[in-house]
């Protein structure tokens, strides 16, 4: 028995070592980063009566700096998120959802593109994200009790260049080519009238293809999986409106509205600002956790905003490769397929396991590998970090011409931008880094489909020129607007741009959604001035236009047969009373409003017809769902719809997919629906027609300080977002002095 007992006390032992070794060894193995060269800081951050921070400082880089500090005092949480998405660490704070950002943090190689691009960047720009990484390494050193995770600190500019190079091509939907690849499913592509060779109904089945999705993605990695789907149908909610108008047609001044829809919290969530230096930076907006700048607002001469757009930026490639799967072949070459080992740290309760994967490369770029082969993908933006240079220089621009400069260095990979100045110049410009692909014949290239790895004049380089995306500027309309609709309906019938002016192998997305089915609507039928009531209704309106998924929905409502079912009668009657708003004041607005935003994501996601929600099924879940937690089906929508943060708890209106956006929802213990992206940071700016200074109001949905609940900044906005109220935007210096509610001076030492 001594030799048992002996053997159990060993077995403990191994299996005590085995469990620290789990709970602690990810911090020691993980890459460090060599702190930036030290150089002297110092910046102001005032802070006005919402607690939103204006930072001063003598150089940019003394602002960038004060913005780390300000940023980490009202959200540290979400910034150590993302500084460990930039080190291919998050898996080890958020387990297998951060292993997904992990897995692809390596297969886009984030990393090594910052590393051998982030040194060709300007002087002044490498200057500015050192300065930034600075001030998150003080913070971090000075509050040690915060920090989650061991050795994520210290950071420096080319970590916070990895993170843009891996957040940015999931914007324009590089998810919907990575996750089908990966996870097995089919390939999920919109594609345009009017192109030989390619249906318009979002099938993804095209016709002579060398190989169909199906076949591509079929019988994947199931375990690789869950590493991707994270980047799935919610990715494709991200959406936005945005609203230029000239001084004619405004009657007043020239008016730039920004209303973004993000995640109202996460690591893509607005963080509202402004800076300002002794060389000339003066600027106020928001930006994203992880960025030294804002990315969207105005400074005294000019404002822009952006919606996200989906052009046709990803290509893939079957790549031939040998028995061994060394190599693969390129014209009459054989070429080494790169291959390298990464462990994604997983963290499973107290411990975090290491999770080993492959990760191949091409010169095609990116390789997946699953059952049916080896495919490459090459897409826009890749191999870049340009980005960081060109978002700081239209932050300092000064005219149209400065600012369309920047914009045609097709450095921004994608996104569109609605444009307004104090010259009354108002623009939109569907921006996007398209692959410039060779002109070839429809037969020999099917840009769309899956391409012929072993032939070396599929592979592009570089962009389309500037002048070949659409753009719009000072339209005779005299208004502009983008609601994540194909560039061809933004300005009104005869100021709109005609797409067969653009090439097909753009790859420009020919969609519609409800909001720019309604905006187009109500611009066009304004008779008077688009002033600022005018452009308020038009902002706020919660209507539905009877048109694609909501046609889908109430025609298959109206067919449905529900004979001998009760309920199914009863929810669909109540439905097909509804007045198409979601302005909590019809009876029907609540059933509606769990019915459409399924209807809207099987649209958006491209899904075939017969993929398309079953009304009955659906009917009577939602059904179900009122009754067991209202315990009727007819509630006020306002009471089923809720604005959550803490201990407030409002009612909300909007829906998914209208101009006042309640899009995507958490549905809580108590059945109710709490927002979780939607309507986020809305700006409204107006540069006087009389030459005065600019002006501006914002609102967010929760308040500056979003993960500091003992913050008075922490809800103090909700109700302002609620009442579709916006609060002043502090931007010039005597009103930020005269507002300011606390004023702190920061400087860094060794």
């Amino acid at each position: 028995m001594k030799w048992l007992k002996g053997g159990a006390i060993a077995l403990v032992a191994v299996l005590v070592a085995v469990f620290i070794a789990l709970a602690t060894w990810e911090p020691f193995f993980a890459p460090t980063s060599t702190a930036p060269e030290y150089r002297e800081y110092s910046a102001e951050i005032v802070r006005d009566e919402f607690g939103v921070p204006m930072i001063y400082g003598e150089t940019d880089a003394d602002v960038a700096y004060g913005v780390a500090i300000a940023h980490a005092e009202d959200d540290f949480f979400t910034l150590q998120d993302v500084a460990a998405m930039s080190k291919g660490r998050y898996g080890a704070i958020a387990g297998e959802d951060g292993a997904t950002f992990d897995f692809v943090y390596h297969l886009l190689d984030a990393r090594g593109t910052a590393e051998r691009k982030y040194p060709e960047l300007p002087a002044d720009t490498r200057a500015l994200f050192e300065a930034y990484a600075a001030g998150l390494n003080q913070y971090a050193e000075e509050h040690p009790d915060e920090v989650k995770l061991g050795n994520l600190f210290p950071v420096n500019g080319t970590d916070i260049a990895a993170g843009f190079v891996l957040r940015q091509p999931f914007f324009y939907g590089l998810g919907n080519v990575v996750g089908p690849l990966v996870a097995g499913e089919e390939l999920r592509r919109e594609f345009g009238p009017d192109i030989p060779g390619f249906p318009h109904d979002g099938s993804g089945n095209e016709p002579d293809a060398p190989a169909t999705a199906d076949e591509v993605a079929e019988a994947g990695d199931v375990a690789m999986r869950n590493l991707v789907l994270p980047w799935g149908e919610d990715a494709d909610h991200l959406g936005s409106n945005a609203w230029a108008v000239s001084p004619e047609r405004s009657g007043g001044p020239t008016t730039l509205i920004s209303n973004s829809h993000q995640p109202l919290r996460g690591g893509v969530a607005w963080y509202e600002l402004g800076v300002q230096s002794g060389e000339g930076w003066h600027f106020t907006g928001a930006n994203f956790p992880g960025s030294p700048f804002p990315f969207l607002g105005h400074n005294e001469d000019l404002g822009w905003t952006n919606t996200v757009n989906r052009p046709d930026m990803a290509d893939i490639y079957q790549l031939e490769v040998n028995e061994a799967g060394t190599q693969y072949r390129l014209d009459d070459k054989w070429m080494d397929l790169e291959t390298k080992t990464v462990t994604l740290p997983v963290k499973m309760g107290p411990i975090t396991l290491p999770v080993r994967r492959t990760i191949y490369r091409s010169v095609h770029g990116p390789v997946i590998k699953n059952d049916k082969g080896y495919f490459a993908i090459r897409y826009g933006g890749m191999d870049s970090v340009a980005q960081l240079d060109a978002y700081y220089r239209i932050n300092k621009a000064k005219t149209l011409e400065e600012w369309q400069a920047q914009i045609a260095r097709m450095a921004i990979p994608s996104t569109n931008f609605l444009y307004a100045d104090k010259a009354g110049n108002i623009a939109y410009v569907y921006n996007a880094a398209i692959p410039d692909r060779p002109d070839l014949d429809i037969v020999q290239a099917n840009w769309r489909g899956i391409l012929d790895g072993t032939r070396s004049d599929l592979i592009w380089e570089g962009t389309v020129d500037y002048a070949e995306i659409p753009k719009l500027i000072n339209p005779a309309s005299g208004w502009l607007y983008n609601s994540n609709n194909e560039p061809f309906t933004a300005a009104g019938a005869g100021s709109d741009l005609d797409p067969s002016d653009f090439s097909p192998v753009l790859g420009i997305e020919r969609k519609q959604t409800n909001r720019s089915r309604r905006a187009y609507a109500l611009l066009s039928a304004a008779e008077g001035p688009l002033d600022r009531a005018a452009l308020e209704r038009i902002k706020y309106d919660t209507a539905y236009e009877r048109a694609g998924y909501v046609a889908d929905l109430f025609d298959a409502a109206e067919k449905l047969d529900v004979t001998g079912n009760a309920e199914l009668a009863e929810a669909r009657d109540l439905l097909l009373t509804w007045d198409f708003t979601a302005d909590n004041k019809g009876a029907a607005d609540a059933i509606a409003l769990l019915m459409i935003r399924d209807f809207m994501s099987a649209e958006y996601n491209n899904k075939n017809p017969d993929e398309m929600p079953d009304a009955a099924e659906y009917l009577l879940e939602k059904r179900t769902h009122l009754m067991t937690h209202f315990g009727r089906i007819d509630p006020p929508m306002s009471d089923l719809l809720r604005l959550r943060q803490g201990d407030v708890d409002l009612p909300l209106d909007g829906g998914s997919d209208t101009l006042r956006a309640s899009t995507t929802w958490e549905v809580q213990d108590d059945g109710r629906l709490s927002l979780v992206h939607g309507d986020s940071f809305i700006q409204w700016v107006e540069w006087p027609a009389d030459g005065g200074r600019v002006r501006s109001e914002s609102v967010q949905p929760f308040g500056a300080a979003t993960t500091r609940p003992d913050s008075p900044h922490y809800t103090d906005q909700m109700q302002l977002f609620v009442d579709h109220a916006l609060k002043p935007v502090r931007f010039w210096e005597e009103d930020v002095r005269k507002h300011a509610t606390s004023t702190r001076r920061v400087t860094n030492t060794r």
